[in-house]
């Protein structure tokens, strides 16, 4: 009996010393969440695509809160919740929050099956990664669009797919939250989120060649030669030349669309703008008739 009273105390007295160890533990080595980050968490989309630049909607809740405790929430953004999720966190942590111009995954490539013929056969892993891994590609274009479909496959919104017809990703404006999830995942950096712009309308040169105008046209009809004609007729200083390649600035372009007027191979691309009036298109019609 006794034997057995000694062992309830002894086992009585190490629980009670564990449960002192255990909790002077706990709030030695608490970590505290602020209740918060729970909150904007479930105000966020849940979609995980690391287009805010965090590894999750967990990791942007985080930054939000942080950011709310410094007094800005200046350059973090939900590119999948748009402007109506953002306002919601912002209200939620009592701040305001600059409304940002929305932005739209644009495909800097216009070498299509036409405009860019085979040269080779590629016999390996269908993934734009392994093609570009492996050199130029199918075509003599260095610089252009595989066609293996990787930006399609990184994309949680089915918001891109391939033209059959094309051989080129095209971007579904309605379904594009410009997450970035195709801009990663494509191997040559062709695409490109820019400013969705008023109305949808946009000027960007469809192009990623940076070879000499004499190789670069050699390889795809429709590429940039670097002859710098867009960027003497633009009054704006929007466009600039580097390396055999313009690029049109979106924060300065005017959409005037002059630019796409000179561009002698039509690598410049006008998106969304109206179709002129059947009455001047016949007019140009014919006087391009009587020049000939």
């Amino acid at each position: 009996m006794d034997f057995i009273l000694i062992a309830v105390i002894v086992l009585g007295g190490i629980g009670l010393i564990a449960a002192l160890v255990l909790y002077v533990c706990s709030k030695r080595f608490a970590v505290y969440e602020d209740p918060r980050i729970g909150q904007v968490n479930e105000l966020l989309p849940g979609a995980n695509c690391g287009g805010c630049g965090f590894a999750g909607c967990g990791g942007m809740a985080d930054a939000l809160v942080k950011g709310a405790d410094k007094g800005s929430l200046d350059g973090l953004n939900c590119p999948v919740g748009g402007s109506e999720v953002m306002s919601r966190v912002a209200n939620l942590l009592g701040m305001a929050i600059a409304n940002g111009d929305p932005k739209v995954a644009v495909v800097r490539c216009n070498g299509t099956c036409e405009l860019r013929q085979k040269i080779a056969t590629y016999d390996g892993m269908r993934s734009c990664a392994a093609m570009n891994a492996c050199g130029a590609g199918e075509t003599a274009c260095g610089y252009g669009c595989l066609g293996c479909g990787d930006c399609v496959e990184a994309c949680q919104f089915d918001a891109i797919h391939l033209n059959a017809k094309t051989g080129l990703p095209e971007v579904d404006e309605e379904k594009c939250t410009s997450c970035g999830a195709c801009v990663k995942a494509c191997p040559r950096g062709i695409i490109e989120l820019r400013k969705k712009g008023p109305k949808g309308r946009r000027v960007f040169v469809a192009c990623m060649s940076k070879d000499k105008g004499a190789v670069s046209i050699k390889a795809c009809k429709a590429s940039c030669i670097g002859c710098g004609k867009c960027v003497k007729e633009c009054k704006f200083e929007a466009i600039t030349l580097w390396q055999n390649l313009s690029y049109i600035d979106p924060n300065k372009c005017r959409l005037c669309r002059k630019c796409v007027e000179v561009c002698p191979t039509h690598a410049i691309r006008a998106v969304n703008f109206p179709a002129p009036p059947k009455a001047e298109t016949q007019i140009n019609g014919l006087q391009d008739q009587n020049i000939k």
